[in-house]
């Protein structure tokens, strides 16, 4: 076994070591210690177990939690029969994967503030938990703000809630992030206000 995937276990089974890795990350890539406080997103743990969802747009094999993975493909099922093909971008990202984003956005030249309106911090990211998903449609560009003029954003709006997803990031949310139409969420039987 790696260094990084020892790390990475013990990290799981230890909440404060796992903490302290997340500061250490964050300090490493000039993200400042209280982004906690004004981004107000909590610490997302890595999901232990995950299931397979299927492959992603580009190819990818992509995992959720399993009862999100479960809920997820139910909707797809569900929206296939309304007419709307709802297309998975991306699911579990590791920390370590989101460090890497966040690392080759550094490398282009982007400042750390830009960087943080559109991608969480490592830690932070809702991919981590394994309940998270960007969402696209055939048609539409990925990760776009035009997604929500697409008719699966329109049947995600009046359905998504009856498998337990609501939308992370509505227009001037309190963390700062950019409007996301296409990042939904599985809450696990928690009601959004």
């Amino acid at each position: 076994m790696n260094n990084e995937i020892r790390v990475r276990l013990a990290c799981e089974l230890d909440p404060d070591r796992y903490s302290s890795r997340i500061a250490d990350l964050l300090a490493s890539l000039g993200i400042p210690a209280s982004y906690p406080q004004i981004c107000q997103l909590p610490l997302q743990m890595e999901a232990e177990r995950l299931k397979s969802i299927g492959h992603d747009i580009y190819q990818r094999k992509q995992e959720m939690l399993p009862e999100a993975a479960d809920a997820w493909l139910s909707m797809c099922e569900k929206a296939a029969v309304s007419g709307v093909e709802l297309q998975a971008v991306s699911a579990f990202r590791s920390v370590d994967y989101q460090t890497d984003i966040i690392r080759r956005n550094l490398d282009k030249g982007l400042i750390i503030e830009q960087i943080l309106k559109v991608s969480a911090a490592p830690g932070y990211s809702e991919h981590h938990s394994g309940r998270a998903l960007d969402l696209t449609t055939p048609g539409y560009p990925v990760l776009e703000e035009n997604f929500e003029h697409s008719s699966a954003f329109s049947w995600l709006r009046k359905h998504a809630a009856d498998f337990q997803f609501s939308l992370s990031f509505p227009r001037d949310n309190p963390h700062g992030v950019v409007y996301e139409p296409w990042h939904w969420a599985w809450r696990d039987g928690i009601q959004e206000k």
